[in-house]
C-alpha cells in the first residue's frame, strides 16, 4: 500500500505541493502513444517529451537536429495516451534561442497543436527574456540548468558541469533568475550533488535531477536508457531497471525461427 497521496491529475500546482510535503517527484521521457499509456497507467508524475527523441527515436548523434514539427508530433501522441501525468515538452534547438518572439510562437504551437501542459527550455540568464515572454501567454515553463545538451558543441563534452566555483556560482544565480522569471520547476543535469542540494534548498520551486544526486525534489531518466533499450549509453547516474534490448532481440529471434521452421502459425493460430 502506497503512503503517498492519491492524485487524479498532476498539475504544476501538484508538484509544488509535493515539494512542500517532501514527496519526491517521478519523471520519465516519453515519445509515443503506446509507451506513454503504460507510464501513465503506472502513475508516473511527469512525462517529458524530451528532445532526446532526436537520439533514441530518430538516431541522431545529438539533440540538435530534431525540428519543432517533429517534437509536436511526438508530444501529440503522448498527450493522447495520458490521463494523469503532467506532460512537459522540450522546445527544440533553434526554436527559442536569441529571439523571445520566436520562443513564444514555438511554445504556442506546442500548446495548441499538441495540447501539451507545459514547455521546457535550456539555459539561464540568456533565455530569461524568452521565458518571461512565454509566461505572458499563460504557458507554464520548466527550466533546465547544468549540462544542457543543446549547447554540447559549446561545452565540447558531456562531462559533469559546475565543478569549478565560477560555474557553480553562475548556476546558483541562474536558478534564482529562473525562479524569479516564473518557472514552475527546474531540471538540473549532471552537476555535483552538493550543489544540487544547495539549489533545492535555495529556491521554492521543485528541482528535478538527472545525475544530480538524491537531495533534490525529484528524478528524471530517459526511458530508453532506464528500460535498457539502449545498450551503448552507461553514465554513472543511470540505473537500468530492465534489459529490454536483450528481451526483445530474443523474442524476435524466436519468431524468425518459428516462421522458418513453420512452427508458426500452428493449428490454433489459423482460421
Amino acid at each position: 500500500m502506497s503512503t503517498y497521496k492519491e492524485i487524479k491529475k498532476v498539475t504544476t500546482h501538484t508538484l509544488q505541493e509535493m515539494k512542500l510535503r517532501g514527496e519526491k517527484i517521478s519523471m520519465l521521457t516519453a515519445y509515443d502513444y503506446s509507451m506513454a499509456k503504460i507510464f501513465d497507467a503506472a502513475k508516473i508524475d511527469v512525462l517529458l517529451v524530451g528532445d532526446s527523441a532526436s537520439n533514441v527515436m530518430h538516431g541522431h548523434e545529438t539533440t540538435l537536429p530534431i525540428t519543432l514539427d517533429e517534437m509536436i508530433s511526438h508530444a501529440a501522441s503522448v498527450i493522447r495516451a495520458v490521463d494523469r501525468s503532467l506532460v512537459v515538452v522540450d522546445l527544440p534547438f533553434g526554436s527559442y534561442q536569441g529571439n523571445s518572439k520566436e520562443a513564444l510562437n514555438s511554445a504556442i504551437r506546442i500548446m495548441k497543436e499538441a495540447e501539451a501542459h507545459a514547455v521546457k527550455l535550456e539555459g539561464g540568464l540568456e533565455v530569461v527574456e524568452s521565458i518571461k515572454r512565454i509566461l505572458t501567454a499563460g504557458i507554464p515553463v520548466m527550466g533546465h540548468l547544468g549540462l544542457t545538451p543543446q549547447s554540447i558543441y559549446k561545452f565540447g563534452t558531456y562531462e559533469v558541469r559546475a565543478k569549478e566555483e565560477a560555474e557553480a556560482d553562475r548556476l546558483l544565480n541562474d536558478a534564482r533568475l529562473l525562479e524569479e522569471a516564473g518557472c514552475f520547476s527546474i531540471v538540473l543535469e549532471k552537476i555535483p550533488s552538493k550543489l544540487a542540494k544547495q539549489v533545492g534548498e535555495m529556491i521554492k520551486i521543485p528541482v528535478i535531477g538527472i545525475g544530480a544526486g538524491p537531495d533534490v525534489d525529484g528524478q528524471v531518466l530517459v526511458s530508453h536508457d532506464m528500460l535498457g533499450i539502449n545498450k551503448d549509453f552507461s553514465p554513472k547516474f543511470l540505473r537500468r531497471y530492465l534489459s529490454l534490448y536483450d528481451v526483445i532481440k530474443e523474442a524476435v529471434e524466436q519468431y524468425i525461427s518459428d516462421v522458418k521452421s513453420v512452427d508458426f502459425p500452428n493449428e490454433k493460430e489459423q482460421y
